[in-house]
């Protein structure tokens, strides 16, 4: 890698801590209970600006990213791309099944928009859907086995790296305001079901999973 190169990569990395940092802290409570206080007629829009800032802010990580890739480091090649593309396509089929079980509406943020909904927390309720059941956190992983199935270029790998080590964050960083909400029921379903990683031994059977729901909600009812 020469000099110019290392500048690129540099940038990269710059850029993408920079994102981490500022979608981190606008996903935070704190900044949504600020908004609430300051800005309370703004808290309806605040989900959709929030994703849509997030969308506008990739742009140019992207764009440098596919720019200026660096030096290849791998690509999948025989058998072995058979086996990276069909664990991608799977991924991708495997994000298509699972949508069915989230609220579009209330990630996107329209729901909030139309209903003028001002409350911080979010309103859909706790759920665990059959792919929850076996991993906490399935668009986290399926995401992992798109971005590490695919040919590696210089800067894809080091925004792979980083990536990676932020969606182990944000999980992290996300399950706290669930034990805040949810209480002993979410303890519960951390010990059972593995963060981002499915392990074959570690997964609930559908029964737990209504009685963890129903514990949650008498907790948030509490």
């Amino acid at each position: 890698m020469n000099d110019c190169q290392a500048v690129e990569m540099s940038l990269l990395a710059i850029l993408w801590l920079v994102y981490f940092a500022l979608h981190s802290a606008l996903a935070s409570l704190r900044a949504k209970s600020w908004v609430a206080r300051r800005f309370p007629h703004w808290m309806p829009i605040y989900r959709l600006g929030f994703n849509i800032l997030a969308t506008l802010a990739l742009l140019p990580i992207l764009w440098l990213l596919f720019r200026h890739p660096g030096p290849s480091l791998w690509a999948w090649t025989g058998a072995w791309s058979w086996l990276a593309n069909g664990l991608a396509l799977a991924a991708l089929i495997g994000f298509m099944r699972s949508a069915r079980y989230y609220d579009t509406g209330e990630f996107l943020g329209l729901r909030q928009w139309k209903a003028a909904t001002c409350t911080i927390e979010d309103q859909e309720g706790f759920r665990i859907s059959p792919f929850h059941r076996h991993v906490r956190h399935p668009w986290y992983s399926l995401g992992l086995v798109l971005l590490w199935t695919r040919d590696m270029t210089t800067a894809l790998f080091l925004s792979a790296v980083l990536m990676t080590a932020y969606l182990f964050i944000g999980a992290h960083l996300e399950e706290q305001k669930l034990i805040a909400r949810y209480g002993a029921a979410y303890r519960r379903y951390m010990q059972r079901v593995p963060g981002l990683i499915p392990l074959p031994w570690k997964s609930i059977s559908a029964e737990e999973a209504k009685d963890l729901v129903a514990e949650a909600e008498r907790h948030c009812g509490t």
